[in-house]
């Protein structure tokens, strides 16, 4: 019987075919090397643009060539979780953390539905653990979070009662027949009837409870006393520790409501804190103290549960491989309130790709990790039973300096850590027996003289801690895994604007271009540590972002200098050279069309993400780029930019609802600099196709001069930033500022001049 109970598989490795996208991934790569001999041979005969456009297109090729690599061997995994339960006798323990910054930025009623939908798991109650760190020390957050306790009590057992698919209570109410699962739809009792209406008054009159006290927050009219008297007088980056446990299952009962902890670390002014990864450090330490569960799932705010088997999927590789085949478990990203397409895309054809060489990238949010992998351990300290740490002979730490050194001077915590080293299971079923201990390691000194940041936890040096950590663990040798299922596990909150999805983006490449410069970067850990080589790879493709801005901006001003010098880096239409650019123009985007189109995207969806990827890319990449540069000459900065967060309460304002507002869709502006580079890029190709038309183009002076290829180029530029064109004449968030526009006028006037003084030069 052992036996067949063994033969289960929890999952299954798949390997799909990909031989029509490796050929055309070939033929591209192929095309683009032809045009870079081309190029070389004829360098001669033309002037500068030419050598320009053989500089920038060399930088292209070199990222194709990083694409086509990693994504040669695609995989992805199937999951039974249905038969977890028979193979596994007992399932472990997971604690659940949920980070939050800002209650205006990030709304309390988010954080809530994300906590709600973690604590209604289907999973045992008494292994689960959820702890909500607050970086903005909000009386409000800790204010919803013990409303949203008293909320669970009842919305547990309902979703429980009437196996519930859709557990985050904004989504399961948005409609009343769209979210039902099969078993709720044939089971329409008068019972299920009454009790759901009971649970939607329930969450209304919580939802109300939580705004009403937002708007007094905001009035500064907010009651500060009882269990929030210890909010008092606190300072938002200057302020000790609190941490207090909403919610306890003291009895360890299967069905009762988990552990609910908040934790806001204490901060002062001269100590470091290190943002989210500190934050996360905060939550690693505390819940080793109260339960210790060997595995952690970290989710954003915002990040929701779609799917109540989430856990369970998770399980099913985390239990089912070897432990180094599997430090962690990452589901992709997605979101519920805007259309996925480029990201379902990025999952579909480059996610599978670099999970087919050592796994999945650290992506931050929705990923379980084994507790002893963040804990710093290597692989082979699994096949040595940690003897780095522990005596051979008695199992017993030789020297506690070892451990205090490492993870630092708390007796209770160090006594924690032991036993996650060794795998031990049994977590502590009264978590505030720890609160004094817990107080102690989220303290701002805590850190210091230990090994955070830098060997254990989370590690610090870019705001992009998710891929800095990634690198960490994957260099030692450990491999990652990928669980994609459907319904998607996860679902998030997309950007609600393009000024957030700038924001957003600018700090993405910042961060991951501190990765580039730093000692952790990928080609050091492939040179001299057991980062596999398109492992590496794929890390670089994804930490270059902020690189990618300079090529692909000067490529894109190229036609206009062109168009202004009467000068030329295209060949002409009669010479058998044009050939290789116009088949790599069409192809390239047959190609992405085609990707599109076969996942079930629309026309439109491809060229509206085209265009976006281009703003983005010139723009937001761009000043990241720069933001990056300043920090490493050492004159500014890091900082932290929260992205605004909404939550859609509006059934009329669903993404699934055929009414959708007229403005929806369209591009939001405001003065940031970062909408001065796209509006400046426009004004360059306006001002060049105005050049050329009204004939106001110098001779060509012996050389060859622009062309319909230079003219095609600029109009194409100019449809990938229509957003900016409609921009122009628009008023109000939708339009362009004046300031934004004299500003970008103004460096239009300065490429000019200086192009044509280089042309007379």
């Amino acid at each position: 019987m052992a036996t067949n109970l063994y033969s289960l598989h929890l999952f299954e490795k798949i390997f799909p075919k990909n031989t029509t996208q490796r050929i055309l991934d070939v033929t591209i790569l192929f095309l683009l090397s032809s045009l870079l001999v081309y190029r070389l041979l004829s360098l001669q005969h033309h002037g500068f643009p030419w050598f320009l456009a053989l500089l920038y297109e060399s930088w292209f090729t070199f990222i194709w060539v990083i694409v086509v690599t990693i994504r040669w061997t695609p995989l992805f995994y199937k999951t039974f979780p249905q038969f977890l339960r028979q193979r596994v006798q007992e399932l472990p323990p997971v604690d659940m953390f949920v980070t939050t910054a800002d209650p205006v930025l990030e709304p309390p009623i988010i954080t809530v539905n994300t906590v709600l939908s973690l604590m209604a798991i289907d999973y045992p109650a008494n292994k689960l653990a959820c702890y909500v760190s607050d970086d903005g020390c909000s009386p409000l957050t800790f204010y919803a979070l013990v409303e949203a306790s008293k909320f669970a009590k009842f919305w547990i057992p309902f979703c429980n009662k009437y196996n519930i698919q859709v557990r985050v209570p904004f989504k399961y109410f948005q409609s009343d027949k769209s979210v039902l699962s099969i078993t709720e739809i044939v089971d329409h009792s008068w019972e299920f009837q009454q009790e759901w209406k009971k649970m939607k008054e329930e969450y209304e009159e919580l939802r109300r409870n939580i705004e009403d006290a937002a708007k007094k927050f905001a009035s500064f009219d907010f009651d500060l006393s009882g269990e929030l008297a210890v909010f008092s007088d606190i300072e938002r980056q200057n302020h000790p520790a609190i941490v207090k446990i909403i919610c306890e299952n003291k009895e360890g009962l299967l069905d009762d409501t988990p552990h609910l902890v908040y934790i806001s670390r204490e901060k002062r002014i001269k100590h470091p804190h290190y943002y989210k990864a500190g934050a996360m450090n905060a939550l690693i330490r505390v819940s080793g103290l109260m339960t210790n569960a060997p595995f952690m799932l970290n989710v954003d705010c915002d990040m929701f549960v779609n799917d109540p088997q989430v856990v369970n999927q998770a399980m099913c590789l985390l239990l089912g491989s070897k432990e180094k085949d599997c430090a962690f478990v990452q589901f992709p990203q997605l979101y519920h309130n805007n259309p996925t397409d480029s990201l379902v895309l990025l999952h579909e054809y480059v996610g599978k790709g670099i999970v087919g060489i050592q796994g999945p990238l650290f992506q931050g949010s929705g990923c379980f990790h084994r507790r002893k992998v963040i804990y710093g351990l290597w692989p082979n300290d699994i096949e040595n039973e940690c003897a780095r740490y522990f005596n051979s002979v008695n199992g017993k730490v030789d020297d506690d300096e070892i451990l205090v050194k490492e993870f630092g001077n708390s007796k209770e915590f160090i006594k924690s850590v032991g036993h996650a080293l060794k795998g031990k299971t049994n977590i502590p079923m009264n978590p505030s027996n720890y609160l004094d201990a817990a107080h102690q390691v989220v303290g701002s000194a805590y850190e210091y003289g230990s090994s955070w940041g830098e060997n254990v936890g989370c590690l610090y040096g870019s705001v992009a801690e998710d891929n800095l950590t990634g690198i960490a663990i994957h260099k030692k040798g450990w491999r990652s895994g990928y669980c994609n299922p459907y319904p998607p596990g996860f679902l998030g909150c997309a950007p609600s604007s393009s000024i957030a999805v700038m924001i957003q983006q600018k700090k993405w490449s910042t961060g991951l271009l501190e990765i580039l410069f730093s000692k952790n970067n990928p080609i050091s850990a492939t040179l001299t540590a057991n980062l596999q080589f398109r492992q590496g790879m794929a890390y670089m493709w994804i930490i270059t972002w902020g690189l990618r801005s300079i090529p692909e901006l000067c490529y894109a001003v190229l036609p206009a200098y062109c168009i202004i010098t009467n000068s030329n880096f295209l060949p002409k239409f009669q010479e058998p050279g044009i050939y290789i650019p116009v088949a790599i123009f069409v192809m390239y985007n047959m190609y992405t069309l085609f990707e599109y189109i076969q996942i079930g995207f629309s026309v439109r969806s491809w060229w509206v993400n085209q265009s976006m990827t281009r703003i983005i890319t010139m723009s937001a990449w761009l000043f990241g780029f720069l933001n990056a540069v300043l920090k490493l000459l050492g004159l500014s900065e890091t900082t932290f930019e929260i992205t605004q967060k909404d939550l859609v309460h509006d059934q009329s304002t669903s993404i699934d609802d055929n009414n959708i507002d007229e403005n929806t869709g369209k591009f939001t502006f405001d003065e940031s600099p970062v909408f001065m580079a796209g509006t400046t890029i426009l004004l360059v190709q306006l001002a060049a196709l105005a050049t050329c038309l009204l004939g106001l183009q110098q001779p060509p002076t012996g050389r060859q001069g622009s062309g319909l290829g230079e003219v095609f180029c600029s109009v194409f530029v100019v449809l990938c930033f229509w957003p900016f064109v409609e921009g122009l004449f628009r008023k109000g968030k939708y339009g362009i500022p004046l300031s934004t526009i004299y500003k970008s006028a103004a460096l239009t006037s300065l490429f000019v001049y200086l192009s044509k003084k280089s042309y007379t030069v």
